[in-house]
Parts: C-alpha cells; sequence; structure tokens
C-alpha cells in the first residue's frame, strides 16, 4: 500500500506543475499516465488479493 500512496503522490505533484509552470505540458501527461497507472495497479491487487479458506 506504500508504493500506491507513493505513486500517487508523485502523481499529483507532476499534475500540479505540469498544470502552472509555463512549457511544461509533458508533466502533466507523465503525471495523468502515472494516475492512470496507479489506479490499475490497486484494481489489480485487489482482485488478485488471497482470501483465506475457511
Amino acid at each position: 500500500m506504500t508504493l500506491f500512496y507513493l505513486l500517487l503522490i508523485a502523481a499529483i505533484a507532476l499534475i500540479v506543475v505540469g498544470a502552472t509552470v509555463d512549457g511544461t505540458m509533458y508533466l502533466l501527461s507523465a503525471g495523468v499516465l502515472l494516475l492512470i497507472a496507479d489506479v490499475l495497479y490497486l484494481g489489480v491487487r485487489s482482485v488478485t488479493r488471497r482470501r483465506p479458506a475457511h
């Protein structure tokens, strides 16, 4: 879960910097792609999580 939060913080930071600084649209794009990858990672992790047998 730490990896999820770390990637989420990095994505938000890239999006904010890319949106505010002039000429850094590539940072905004990288932040959005990282955010999408992070959400997909969380989805795959929650689906493939092992559940103990009763």
